[in-house]
């Protein structure tokens, strides 16, 4: 990361540990922790869809591997919740990687749908009563909630918090190292003109399934977490509209902007409870209008506006 950008992003990083940690208990503290796996879940999908523009619309198939990876571990072989996390990744980046095989040979619309009938088979897989001495098959799995180590004075929630919020800055600072050196030029390029990328020396196989597997971990990393806070994992949560949500985050905040990743999954987040609140009878409708009227006054997302905002503000200041 920049030098000209650390001091910002440490003084970013300590309000959103303290303040949130100090002020919100219960549920609001749940929300804010969902938020930073939202927006861990959708880095993932910006990573291979934005930069590196293979669509997926079947992220949420990773995220339940993550979380089913992780609830597996704690509560058949009482494994610590912290080891999970390497191994749901490792497990995750694997499936991605074979995912991504199919990449080689589609693209565009057809990547997509293969995705979705991935995120559609997920959840019928989970349930199948060959799995469900693991799974728990319909009825899922119930895990505790990691409490707080070395005697520190944290609620349960607080201290999830805190360690998905640790998590996530390492995952943030590997992806922005990643997507600004050599690597995330060659996935731009690949982005803009596969074949004049391919021209240049670039192996356009690994590069896709290299990709596809880094952001399969990143994803199955959130599900992990999400499955920390929730401490319940069932198929009927994993469903292809969970894949449709991130795809939304991603859209709202940017498809490829790192930073919008956060400013998406506020709004994956938060958008469908205000929707509820302002109309009881009719949420989605309400949800719909809002995600319109963003599209149209951003398009290109919450992130992309920011970016432009802060851009004219640093001209305005140099003049």
């Amino acid at each position: 990361m920049p030098n000209k950008t650390a001091l910002p992003f440490v003084l970013l990083l300590l309000a959103a540990a303290i303040f949130p940690t100090a002020m919100f208990s219960g549920y609001h503290l749940f929300q804010l922790t969902m938020v930073v796996v939202y927006a861990i879940a959708i880095l993932g999908l910006a990573m291979l869809t934005g930069i590196n523009g293979q669509i997926s619309l079947g992220h949420g198939a990773f995220y339940a591997i993550g979380a089913y990876s992780t609830a597996i571990l704690m509560a058949s072989w009482d494994v610590p919740y912290w080891v999970t996390l390497p191994i749901s990744a490792l497990v995750c980046a694997g499936v991605g990687f074979l995912v991504g095989l199919p990449a080689l040979r589609l693209g565009g619309l057809y990547l997509a749908l293969t995705t979705f009938a991935l995120a559609v088979a997920i959840p019928q897989i989970l349930k199948h009563k060959l799995f469900e001495d693991w799974t728990g098959g319909v009825q899922g799995l119930v895990i505790d909630k990691p409490e707080a180590p070395f005697g520190l004075n944290l609620t349960s929630d607080q201290w999830l918090y805190l360690f998905a919020l640790g998590v996530a800055t390492i995952l943030y600072v590997l992806a922005i190292n990643l997507t600004q050196g050599r690597i995330g030029r060659a996935m731009r390029a690949v982005r803009d003109h596969a074949v004049a990328a391919e021209a240049m020396g670039i192996d356009l196989a690994m590069l896709k399934t290299r990709t596809f597997a880094v952001s399969a971990m990143y994803t199955g990393i959130a599900g992990s977490l999400g499955a920390m806070a929730v401490a319940f994992v069932a198929p009927d949560s994993f469903t292809v509209f969970l894949s449709i949500t991130f795809f939304v985050g991603l859209v709202a905040g940017g498809a490829a902007s790192i930073g919008g990743t956060v400013l998406g999954a506020v709004f994956i987040e938060f958008v469908p409870n205000l929707a509820d609140k302002v109309s009881k009878a009719a949420p989605g409708a309400v949800y719909g209008v809002i995600l319109i009227a963003m599209m149209f006054l951003m398009p290109q997302g919450a992130g992309g506006f920011v970016a432009m905002i802060w851009r004219k503000l640093m001209r305005a200041g140099g003049r």
